[in-house]
């Protein structure tokens, strides 16, 4: 049974600290500080000594996440030295790179497969907060736009030929970086909104897999449980996707409005085009469950069955009553 560390609820405290610092910075060395707060704190969270793959993630994500923070701290140095384009293009290369964002993404997938999934939730939420911020103050941003693309590709591609569910969930969120750098490119409030949508979704998505004990795909068949918490699972995953009218086709419909807006029209078909595949891996989490019967095993007869937890009813039932949203905003 698992205690109550305290510990762990220190350094999570000290990393959100790190985030509001660099959240409150007027500076770029305050930012590097409030960065390294957050990156130091994160690292003995993740880490387990009982499971040797943790501590393989957390040496891939203190490697990478120094990297990034060296080219950014030299970046700030030289500031007053160089020209500044170039200098906003290397502090968009170390955001990018902290956030896994293509073509630096091939960290994320591996270190996703080693965290447990309460890890796996602060990596894909609070851990984006910062870079992101620090993102959407960098004018005229040439470098994000070929980040758009590829982001979006590798997280559409990468996510098809996956079985496990940690890394389905990090080619997941590489795809929605894409969008999310989309939104930083337009509005400076387009992105807070989809990032508060997304951070909804993943966490009841990551809560249900977690009370299912849900590692792979094929495992959805062999739980003996209610197929209403199933039902839950496939419609957060259809929200996630951004499939109409589920919360989650909100901010990616108002994002596809603005690019019209702005005549950025060939981009936006292609990143739609791109969501519909995005879909095929995600009804891969849930279809097997309604397509196959389920393996009730004698030994789970006597199990206690998990109980409804609120987010994921509350999440579920919010993207259900989107549709009389659209409807009116629609009219």
């Amino acid at each position: 049974m698992n205690q109550f560390n305290l510990s762990k609820l220190l350094f999570l405290m000290m990393m959100i600290t790190g985030t509001m610092i660099t959240f409150m910075s007027s500076s770029w060395p305050a930012t590097w500080i409030g960065l390294e707060i957050n990156l130091l704190s994160f690292i003995p969270i993740i880490y387990h000594k009982s499971n040797i793959l943790t501590y393989e993630a957390a040496m891939k994500y203190f490697l990478i996440q120094t990297l990034a923070s060296s080219l950014f701290l030299i970046s700030s140095i030289l500031m007053t030295l160089i020209n500044y384009s170039l200098i906003y293009f290397l502090i968009s290369i170390t955001m990018i790179i902290k956030l896994g964002g293509a073509p630096f993404h091939m960290w994320f997938p591996s270190v996703m497969e080693g965290l447990s999934w309460n890890n796996c939730l602060l990596l894909m939420t609070l851990q984006k907060m910062a870079p992101l911020l620090i993102l959407s103050y960098i004018p005229n941003n040439n470098c994000i736009n070929m980040t758009i693309m590829m982001s979006i590709i590798v997280g559409t591609i990468g996510g098809m030929n996956q079985t496990s569910t940690r890394k389905i969930m990090a080619y997941s969120s590489i795809n929605h970086l894409g969008w999310m750098f989309m939104t930083i490119k337009m509005s400076q409030n387009l992105w807070k909104l989809y990032f508060s949508i997304y951070t909804i979704l993943i966490t009841s998505i990551i809560l249900m897999m977690k009370n299912l004990s849900m590692n792979h795909i094929n495992q959805m068949s062999l739980h003996p449980y209610s197929p209403m918490i199933k039902y839950y699972l496939m419609m957060n995953l259809l929200s996630l996707g951004g499939l109409p009218p589920f919360l989650g086709f909100l901010p990616k419909w108002i994002t596809i409005e603005m690019a019209m807006n702005q005549s950025l029209i060939i981009m936006i078909c292609v990143m739609v085009w791109l969501s519909l595949i995005t879909l095929y891996y995600y009804i891969q989490l849930s279809i097997s469950s309604f397509m196959l019967n389920s393996s009730h095993l004698k030994w789970y007869m006597f199990t206690n069955m998990p109980s409804y937890n609120f987010m994921m009813i509350t999440t579920t039932i919010t993207s259900l009553l989107m549709l009389p949203i659209y409807s009116i905003m629609a009219f």
